[in-house]
């Protein structure tokens, strides 16, 4: 059951910048993997601050989104900064 939680819609990269997950509106996501894009893909369900993945080939995940911060299969995603083009000349 996916809900209408759109919250978590974003790109969420580990620290090191290695792995780039995108959480798409339409219940699915892409993750690239350094210079590898796509590397997987599939669809997520969100209940509450629980994610369930299954990517593409059936193999499935989950994770939990925790003051901001996404734990997944043991590692630590972080929401990446928007930046809005010309926010500096405000």
């Amino acid at each position: 059951m996916n809900t209408k939680n759109t919250s978590y819609v974003s790109m969420w990269v580990t620290a090191d910048g290695h792995i780039r997950q995108e959480l798409l509106p339409n219940g699915r996501y892409d993750e690239a993997r350094g210079n590898r894009q796509s590397a997987y893909t599939g669809s997520y369900t969100l209940k509450g601050d629980r994610i369930d993945y299954i990517d593409d080939t059936g193999f499935t995940a989950d994770g939990e989104f925790r003051d901001g911060v996404l734990y997944h299969a043991g590692m630590i995603f972080y929401r990446e900064e928007q930046t809005i083009k010309g926010a500096n000349n405000l």
